[in-house]
């Protein structure tokens, strides 16, 4: 427990103090302390979460290997087992967004747009907190995509 007032990670810096009810906002300096470890704690809370979701789905389809005489029953779990797949595949994916998420936190490229390099907005990573992009270089992104895609 002596490690308790630590941050994980190699460089093992103080824990910054939140209170329960901090939200990031706009009259602060932008990706402050604070706001770093609001986001830092809210990443590695969603990918807690996500991870406990695919351990309960693996022990569901363990349990689950049983043979189903009726046909129609069988063919609604196969439906169901391979939307819970693809489900899972898809917070997979999410969990490796959040880690590159936490690694831009330590690098102190959190927040900032990849593209522009300019401040991501709090509310839009507050809605997202694996937002690369501000939102008017996502919408140029996705405009750029779909001309791309109705060639």
């Amino acid at each position: 427990m002596a490690d308790a007032g630590l941050k994980e990670g190699a460089n093992m810096k103080a824990e910054v103090f939140l209170p329960e009810d901090y939200r990031p906002a706009e009259d602060e300096p932008f990706m402050n302390e604070r706001q770093t470890e609001y986001f830092r704690r809210r990443l590695i809370t969603w990918r807690e979460e996500l991870l406990e979701g695919s351990r309960d789905t693996i022990e569901g389809l363990q349990d689950g290997t049983r043979a189903i005489p009726d046909v129609a029953d069988r063919a609604s779990e196969e439906t169901d087992r391979a939307l819970e797949l693809r489900t899972r595949d898809r917070q997979r994916k999410l969990v490796s967004k959040i880690d590159a998420a936490l690694r831009r936190i330590e690098q102190g490229e959190y927040g900032y747009c990849e593209v522009t390099g300019e401040p991501i907005s709090l509310k839009r990573l507050d809605a997202r907190p694996i937002a690369t992009m501000s939102l008017e270089a996502q919408e140029r992104h996705e405009r750029r995509e779909k001309v791309h895609r109705d060639d």
